[in-house]
């Protein structure tokens, strides 16, 4: 009997955005099933390096996301180029160098797949610094660069489409680094079951236009249950999804404000088969967040887009829309009269659902993956314990 140890694969996420655990809970499930001798090892790094700090600077950030989004824009805009800014906030971030230096010397992983840009950036910054010599993948979980996701000791990236790809190389990055295969996304969409019986299962009327709206995994959405008053507006009855996320108040709200709707409505808090909803919707509404947008191109679900947040949902928006993919809304007024013509006229669906198919994502976990395991490949972690290694980390200490 073999009992070699398995290698490890360390996954370092963060919860700031829904999509960058979403993108490490696909890499991990990946590895669970297609790679025997190998055990996933997925961490939320802001929660690890900052305990004490974390919960309230989550919450910070969808608060801020939320009620002040220019300044975020203002912030994202700032640092999109690297420059003497960009360099000064990114230090705040990498505070954490000697944890996640402990961390990796007590797992010794095989290689470490970065989810999370300033997770990216530690890496990174210990392999310049010569006390970690380990194979690094990046997968970046938007369609746009941003100087944070761009480092030097990054040996792969993975990027969701080939604009992404070509503004890589234009700032730099090696081409053979680069490789375009999709955001990743969980096995499940690619298993879905048969439409006919995800009808019944659900108890859907196939003859009527049903409509899905995701509101992020926080439960954003437009200016909240103004906009879903709105709905009512549109003329034809419609089968209607609305899926709250971890927003309890907000489907609370909408299950009393929406009782009497002449819609047939379902609403639902987190759902763990939203890949069944969308198999059987004509139609997404939701924010341009790369992961979303991501799992509704491997269904074939047209995406109309609304209340994109500024920084990379704009520019999300821009790429899905400029592609074919979606369409987009700027107001409440456009929201519904977009909707009211894509239920008059299925042919603007028709044609995006074959964009979709011609740039499938289904397998971009799997693809993804043989990335990984290619970069795994190239060596083991070596010993980081000499006296070279043990005089740059009382650098870091100093430093930080």
């Amino acid at each position: 009997m073999n009992n070699r140890e398995k290698d490890k694969y360390l996954i370092l996420s963060a919860t700031f955005g829904e999509g960058h655990k979403q993108v490490a809970n696909a890499i991990s499930e990946a590895v669970n099933e297609m790679v025997a001798d190998a055990e996933p090892i997925t961490m939320d790094i802001m929660e690890w390096i900052h305990p004490n700090l974390y919960p309230i600077s989550h919450y910070i950030y969808k608060k801020s996301i939320k009620k002040f989004p220019q300044v975020y824009s203002f912030l994202y805009k700032k640092t999109r180029v690297k420059n003497s800014f960009s360099v000064k906030l990114n230090s705040i971030f990498l505070s954490g160098m000697q944890a996640v230096l402990k961390i990796i010397q007590e797992i010794k992983p095989k290689v470490v797949v970065s989810t999370y840009p300033f997770a990216a950036g530690i890496i990174s910054r210990l392999k310049e610094q010569g006390l970690i010599d380990i194979p690094a993948v990046t997968i970046i979980t938007d369609y746009t660069d941003h100087s944070y996701w761009i480092h030097p000791s990054t040996d792969q990236y993975v990027v969701g489409s080939a604009r992404l790809r070509d503004q890589l190389i234009v700032l730099g990055v090696e081409a053979n680094k680069i490789k375009n295969i999709g955001i990743p996304v969980r096995k499940r969409f690619m298993d879905v079951l048969p439409k006919d019986l995800l009808l019944d299962k659900y108890m859907i009327n196939p003859n009527m236009f049903t409509l899905l709206i995701m509101g992020g995994g926080d439960g954003f959405f437009g200016k909240g249950i103004s906009t879903f008053k709105a709905l009512e507006s549109i003329s034809t009855p419609i089968q209607l999804f609305i899926v709250c996320g971890k927003n309890k108040k907000l489907k609370t709200q909408l299950e009393w404000e929406l009782k009497g709707s002449k819609h047939d409505v379902r609403i639902f808090g987190y759902c763990d088969k939203v890949e069944e909803l969308m198999a059987i919707s004509d139609l997404m509404i939701s924010k341009p967040g790369g992961v979303t947008t991501s799992e509704a191109m491997a269904m074939d679900l047209p995406i109309l887009l609304y209340h994109s947040l500024p920084g990379q949902e704009e520019d999300n928006a821009e790429y899905l829309c400029r592609s074919g993919f979606a369409l987009s809304a700027k107001s409440e007024k456009e929201l519904i009269a977009q909707i009211e013509n894509l239920v008059r006229d299925s042919a603007p669906l028709r044609w995006m659902k074959q964009r979709m198919k011609k740039y499938q994502t289904k397998t971009s976990s799997i693809d993804a993956l043989h990335v990984i395991i290619e970069a795994a490949r190239r060596g083991p972690l070596r010993n980081v314990t000499d006296s070279r290694t043990i005089q740059k980390q009382k650098e870091i200490e100093v430093s930080i």
